[in-house]
């Protein structure tokens, strides 16, 4: 591979890691609150995080490049904060990721935080548990298998992304040139050679995460245990 495959590599690797961090943090709370919420929002806010499942990452795209841009209200509210723009850097690339892989990070969260007996939570309401007890203390620990898919899907779904971030950043080598258009450029230029291995390698990238995802989500032997 050439040196640039490698910086598209890592820059990939970066955005994943930086874009997945991220997601956590701004998707637990949000996660959280869907799942306890009775509110008449609900619907609208989950509708909203699942947006990115069935739009087409063009038209994503297109409405950030417009939001970010220099007449838009987020684009002139960076520059105005001394910022610059968005789009085309790797700051852009992020925002983009955060809310184009939101819904495989959310929902996990969600559906892990949904499957947590009332009765818990109320039995440490009993035992003077504040609520951020009780979210640190026994939801948390308890949503860990939602956490370890919603880590790992948030991450590979940032690695395979092509459309949003060819949209968002271009293709500026070392700046934002990841790999999904690493590979886009080699079949352009007809390097095949090239390309196919960086495509088998995000073949052989995306095995991995489902083999682990099914690994680590398998029912342990006292679980199954527990179900007789």
């Amino acid at each position: 591979m050439t040196p640039a495959d490698w910086t598209a590599i890592r820059l990939t690797a970066e955005l994943a890691a930086l874009t997945t961090l991220l997601l956590l943090a701004l998707g637990t709370p949000l996660a959280w609150w869907l799942a306890r919420t009775r509110s008449a929002f609900k619907p609208l806010l989950a509708s909203l995080v699942a947006m990115p499942l069935v739009l087409p990452p063009s038209v994503l795209g297109f409405y950030l490049l417009l939001l970010m841009g220099p007449q838009g209200p987020v684009g002139q509210f960076t520059q105005w904060l001394g910022l610059g723009r968005l789009p085309f850097t790797f700051g852009g690339l992020v925002v983009a990721s955060v809310l184009y892989s939101m819904p495989f990070v959310v929902q996990p969260l969600q559906q892990a935080f949904e499957a947590i007996p009332e009765r818990t939570l109320e039995a440490a309401a009993t035992l003077r548990a504040g609520p951020l007890d009780r979210f640190f203390s026994v939801a948390l620990p308890l949503a860990r298998p939602g956490f370890v898919t919603a880590s790992v899907l948030g991450f590979a779904h940032t690695v395979g992304e092509f459309g949003v971030v060819l949209m968002i950043g271009g293709n500026i080598p070392g700046a934002t040139r990841v790999l999904s258009v690493a590979i886009y450029d080699h079949v352009e230029a007809n390097e095949y050679a090239d390309a196919h291995r960086l495509a088998a390698g995000m073949v052989g990238f995306a095995l991995v995460v489902l083999v682990a995802l099914y690994v680590l989500n398998r029912p342990r032997g006292d679980d199954r245990e527990g179900r007789r």
